[in-house]
This record gives C-alpha cells, structure tokens and sequence, in this order.
C-alpha cells in the first residue's frame, strides 16, 4: 500500500468532520464530495448556499449529504463574535468590528472548530497564508505547552523507501532557540502520527559534534538541549551535518555513538533560509514528493492549503490533518 492510500486508510477510521470554509469553489466542492463517497469523513463547507449549489451544479458534483453552512445565518454567529471581541477587546478590537471579522467564512470555520462542531479545517484554496493563520491563532490559539505555530514537510523519494520530516520550511523566518526546539518537537510528532515510525531528530548545521566553531553552531546547539529537555523521551541529536544525519558510513565515521545520526528522519533545519531551499532542492533536483505544508503547534488542526492547489490536495492535506487530530 503507497503512503498516501496508508494515510487515507488512517483517516477513515478517525470517524472526524472536516469544514471547508471556501465551499464556493469547484476544487472545495470536489474534495468534499470525494471524502463523503470514499468514507474518510463528514464534510461541512461554508459559503452561500445558492451560490454552493449552482457552483456544484456547473461542475456536475452532487452535494448529497454535504453540510452547507451560510456563516451569515449561524444561530452561534452572534456567540463567536462575543466570544472573538472578550478575547480581543484588549487590542483595541469592538463589538461590531467582532461581528464583521466572524461573518468572515474562514474565521467562523476557526470558531466552528474552537466550539467542536468540526475536528479539522482546510482552508487556503481562495485565501492567502496570512489571513488563514491570522484566524487560526487568534481563534484557535497554540497547542499547551507551545510557543511556536511552524510548519514541516513530509519528504518521499518516488519509490517510498525514503520518507522524511523536513521543518521548518515554510513558517518561521529565523527562529529563536525556543522556537527551534519546538518546532523539532511538532515535527518529530507530525512525523511519528502519519508514518508509524520512531522520529530520529537531528538538528541539522554546517559542524559536526564540534567540527567547526562559530555562533550559528552554539545556536543549534542550545535549541537541541532546549529540546531534549521538553521532550526527553525523543530521540535527538545534533549538531549534525547533513551527510552525517541521514548517509550511515558517515555517521558512524563523524558521529561515532550516536543513536541519531547515519538513519536521521526528522530533519530540522535552523532557519527558514535553509529549510525552504533545502526541501525545495530535494523535491526538484532528487524527485522527492513534497507533501505540506503542515502546520504544527496549533490547538487543533487548521491547515493552509496553496491557491493553486488541485482538489486532490485539498483531499490528502484533509487525511494528514485527520490523523494530526488524533482519537
């Protein structure tokens, strides 16, 4: 079984609702009706419901058994706004700028999400990055413990013998050594929930156990330590080069005892500069499939899709955010 049919395999037996906030569009109304028919999940999408229903009618998608929810109409709409302003009065925010912010279909769906009426939300397909987290963080807010919302990258080579966690490349710009540790934590998690493999955590950097000297290693270095500390039962290590996490001549050969380094899978990268440039040359140049971004660090999962994304997108990142959810 390929990874992706393991991971709707998964999500199937999770028994979760997913809201799609951006129910207008044909590639949300596809995705929906792909999930209902393969069993994954329930579906609510959000939208105007004549607007949905003729959307549904020009591409030939039947919208049977969909929940189809006008956020404008909600009986609670009134009761997120409230719930939005106590929570954000303090910045300055009123009650009818609340009311207008939760008209908004992604920061209801956020709501919807908070109040348990969904376990999971895809959001993206019409809507920039900003504006999906943006809701998320100010609705849902981060996961206990948690300082950092990050993102990480499940990285598969074509013939799936080759699957790993990249993070974070798509978030965090420069991460602080707080902010590295948990993003090595959230990654280590995702990767562990969607593979059924132990995390091998290797904190990635140009020096090897010492090999060079400077700042930037003594960086990664404490955010490694950070790390062990709020998660001792992770396998973690560092700071390792790359050859030295993943190839096991050389890490036996620079990284001698090391219990990480030669077979690492959880790689953490230590800004975005590296991250993004590094997950983006290995899909590219070494034909990896890259699936994310997956947001980490939330209190429940709301994902941010592409706006290019294709429906069977919409459909995959649905299944990872499923099993994110957890029983």
């Amino acid at each position: 079984m390929s990874f992706l049919n393991s991971i709707h395999e998964k999500a199937k037996r999770a028994n979760k609702v997913v809201i799609l906030p951006e129910g207008e569009d044909p590639r949300i109304i596809k995705a929906a009706r792909v999930l209902m028919d393969e069993g994954i999940c329930a579906v609510t999408i959000l939208g105007k419901k004549n607007t949905i229903l003729l959307s549904a009618s020009d591409a030939g998608i039947n919208t049977n058994g969909i929940e189809i929810i006008d956020p404008s109409n909600d009986l609670q709409l009134n009761r997120y706004a409230d719930d939005y302003y106590e929570n954000r009065k303090h910045k300055g925010v009123k009650p009818s700028e609340a009311l207008t912010t939760l008209r908004d279909n992604v920061f209801f769906a956020a709501a919807m999400l908070k109040d348990n009426r969904a376990d999971v939300c895809i959001a993206g397909a019409t809507h920039a990055t900003s504006h999906v987290m943006r809701a998320a963080i100010q609705i849902l807010g981060l996961k206990e413990g948690f300082r950092t919302v990050s993102s990480s990258f499940i990285m598969m080579s074509p013939d799936e013998e080759h699957i790993y966690s990249f993070g974070d490349c798509a978030v965090i710009p420069k991460p602080t050594v707080e902010q590295l540790a948990d993003i090595a934590i959230s990654s280590a998690d995702t990767f562990s929930k969607l593979t059924g493999k132990v995390a091998q955590v290797a904190f990635l950097s140009f020096s090897t156990k010492g090999s060079a000297l400077h700042p930037d290693v003594d960086f990664v270095k404490k955010a490694m330590n950070i790390a062990i500390e709020k998660a001792p039962n992770l396998n973690i290590d560092g700071e390792l080069q790359l050859d030295a996490a993943i190839v096991p001549s050389v890490g036996i050969k620079k990284a001698k005892g090391s219990m990480v380094a030669g077979k690492a899978n959880v790689l953490v990268f230590p800004d975005l500069n590296a991250g993004n440039i590094g997950y983006k040359l290995t899909q590219r140049l070494g034909g990896f499939e890259a699936i994310g971004p997956i947001i980490q660090g939330l209190s429940k999962p709301m994902h941010d899709l592409s706006r290019g994304c294709s429906w069977e997108d919409i459909v995959n990142l649905s299944c990872i955010a499923i099993i994110q959810a957890g029983r």
